[in-house]
């Protein structure tokens, strides 16, 4: 049914061609439900346990836990990580028990493994090679491997996929760093982790989740972003390459980047180190790049070193199963990385990759609406045995059309969904438009408006849940209506819904503004207003006003700029009786570090007044895929 240009309910025609996961894929589906259980075939006393070293290319060895069944050779399968590999001991008996060998491994710099400092992403594409090949080298090995686990260990995966005998891999709420990046680091979490995980001596011995908790005053009052809008390189950078000089400076960071990655793994650790000059890479090192490679290059695309996407799609030999979810904070670059693995990918693998979205967050449940009477809700889907057991099971029976190409989570509706492909191919993009007195209407007003706020760095909007990886912080969806109350950000919301609309796929934010500063940030978010005013947040997105354009430059005071903004996806229904809200902000601290507002400039804090256009000639307006 459609009503002023929007499109509600859905035919049967619509379901059949967008299906409930039960009709489409009903082992596939039991096991999502947790009502499969294959069961054991040894016994726990039967498997055998032990510590490999295995040495890499240069000398360096790695040390690797073995889960042996009593039958052998064996499927085997295959696990790199910095977390301790005793985090997996639990999954790695149930695999074993069920006929797995299972190899599992510190990752270089970390646990057992040698040396005693960590480079965080640097060796990971050489190293997993390398553990791959030693696998296939191995008595008990019978052909086949497979991996798990899921962030920095899914990412591992990819890196193990490169080598041609891998067989099928797993990687959960990971993606190949390809999306381009928006530039705004992460500050909550990511300076406990630094300071907590891997090996060196400015290491504290406690788990990221304590260092977080204790370091939270710590947390709230720093993460402020000033740097300057250039940072010339070093001479220490520009000895290493003498034709850097030859170069114009507006592409030598496109220069570095294709020069970083031909480089091997020692000579792109070297290489960081002199810029940053620091000792060691840690995970912040890695957030404070963009002077070298761009604020376009994310920080996990140092993990894989091509020349471009296309290559490295080519490169990935396994198949993947992509396990990520709508709360994952890296949600957009595993949907990036997943388009472009089936467009650039191999025959094989494009032909039977599949990808499912979860309703949860990076490592905790992520959508609470209705959680005490959906199962679906309370599980997290990440090291689930079943689920992997079914994953290689359809790989080695050559039977991955049990599983449908797509499968992703309607939340609202509460209800699992497939899908042929990503975006589907069924969504109807349209348009809401700003509109007066915090309206979000279907139909653009002819006549120019505008609203303003004052965004205070020393006063920030806070964080509340939604895509984010905390221990002090509810990841997910969460009522957001009290931030919306403040005077630093503005609502536009749209009429109650007569019949309920279902919002599947990417969205962006198309936003006319000024600002009385020399740069600023601009946040977008969508939230699902529920009759009793609840508002519950759905999906987020950021830009930073010198990051607009390939260089960074400031901005006019005063002047109106058009920006776009990366709301990443979602997949939620909004019911009948509720009501579609974006609300307008400039910053979601601590989840980002909070802009100062001075264009790179030194000196305190500036307050930015922020003002958005609307109507006429500027037409704000957030783009939703409506599945028709």
């Amino acid at each position: 049914m459609e009503k002023h240009g929007l499109v509600t309910g859905m035919d049967h025609a619509c379901q059949s061609r967008h299906s409930g996961l039960t009709n489409a894929a009903p082992a596939f589906a039991a096991v999502l439900a947790g009502e499969s259980n294959t069961g054991p075939i040894h016994p726990e006393d039967s498997i055998r346990i032990e510590t490999q070293w295995v040495t890499m290319r240069d000398g360096i060895r790695l040390a690797t836990h073995l889960h042996m069944p009593p039958v052998t050779p064996a499927p085997c399968i295959a696990v790199r990580t910095p977390y301790g590999r005793s985090a997996y001991a639990a999954i790695a008996m149930t695999l074993c028990q069920r006929g797995y060998a299972v190899a599992c491994q510190d990752v270089r710099g970390t646990g057992e493994s040698e040396p005693d400092t960590w480079d965080f992403y640097i060796y990971e594409w050489e190293d997993s090679f390398d553990f791959v090949e030693w696998i296939t080298r191995q008595p008990w090995y019978n052909g086949f491997i497979g991996s798990l686990g899921g962030s920095y260990d899914g990412a591992t995966q990819f890196c193990m996929a490169v080598h041609p005998m891998m067989t099928a891999i797993a990687p959960e709420v990971a993606g190949l760093g390809l999306a381009p990046s928006h530039g705004v680091r992460f500050h909550m979490y990511v300076n406990a982790y630094s300071r907590t995980v891997g090996k060196g001596d400015d290491k504290v011995p406690l788990s990221e989740a304590e260092m977080e908790v204790r370091m939270q005053q710590e947390t709230l009052a720093t993460g402020y972003f000033d740097e300057p809008m250039d940072v010339p390189l070093s001479q220490a950078i520009l000895s290493h390459f003498p034709e850097l000089s030859k170069i114009p400076s507006s592409e030598r960071k496109h220069w570095l980047w294709t020069a970083y990655n031909k480089l091997e793994a020692g000579k792109r650790a070297a290489l960081l180190r002199t810029a940053l000059g620091e000792n060691c890479i840690a995970s912040d090192s890695t957030t404070k790049l963009n002077f070298l490679f761009g604020h376009e290059i994310d920080p996990d695309a140092l993990l894989f070193p091509r020349e471009n996407t296309k290559q490295l799609c080519e490169a990935i030999h396994a198949p993947a199963f992509m396990i990520t979810g709508w709360y994952d904070w890296c949600l957009g670059d595993t949907l990036y990385s997943w388009e472009q693995l089936i467009s650039h990918g191999t025959e094989a693998v494009r032909r039977e990759s599949r990808l499912l979205i979860t309703p949860t967050a990076h490592n905790k449940p992520g959508y609470h609406e209705g959680e005490e009477q959906s199962p679906a809700l309370q599980r997290v889907y990440r090291k689930d045995p079943e689920l992997l057991q079914f994953w290689y099971g359809a790989v080695k029976d050559r039977n991955v059309a049990a599983l449908p190409p797509v499968t992703y989570y309607l939340m609202g509706a509460n209800e699992w969904r497939t899908c042929s492909a990503w975006p589907p191919k069924e969504i109807e993009v349209q348009d809401l438009y700003l509109a007066s007195e915090g309206a979000l209407a279907w139909i653009a007003a002819t006549e120019s408006a505008s609203d303003s706020y004052v965004y205070d760095p020393d006063d920030p909007t806070p964080t509340i849940g939604g895509s984010i990886l905390s221990n002090t912080y509810r990841p997910g969806s969460v009522d957001i209506s009290a931030v919306q109350d403040r005077s630093d950000v503005l609502t536009f919301t749209t009429p109650v819904l007569s019949e309920y609309v279902d919002v599947v796929g990417p969205i962006r934010l198309v936003l006319y503004a000024s600002t009385s500063a020399l740069e600023t940030d601009f946040f977008g978010r969508i939230s699902d207003v529920f009759p009793d005013g609840r508002a519950i947040q759905l999906q987020s997105g950021v830009l930073r006003t010198r990051y607009r354009d390939s260089e960074p430059t400031a901005l006019e005071p005063g002047a109106v700029y058009r920006f776009e903004i990366d709301l990443w996806a979602t997949a939620n229904r909004f019911a009948a009786g509720h009501r579609l809200r974006l609300d307008i902000s400039s910053s979601d601290f601590p989840k980002f570090q909070r802009n100062r507002n001075r264009g790179g400039t030194p000196g305190p804090s500036v307050k930015a007044t922020q003002t958005i256009f609307y109507g006429g000639e500027c037409l704000s307006h957030l783009r939703i895929p409506v599945l028709s």
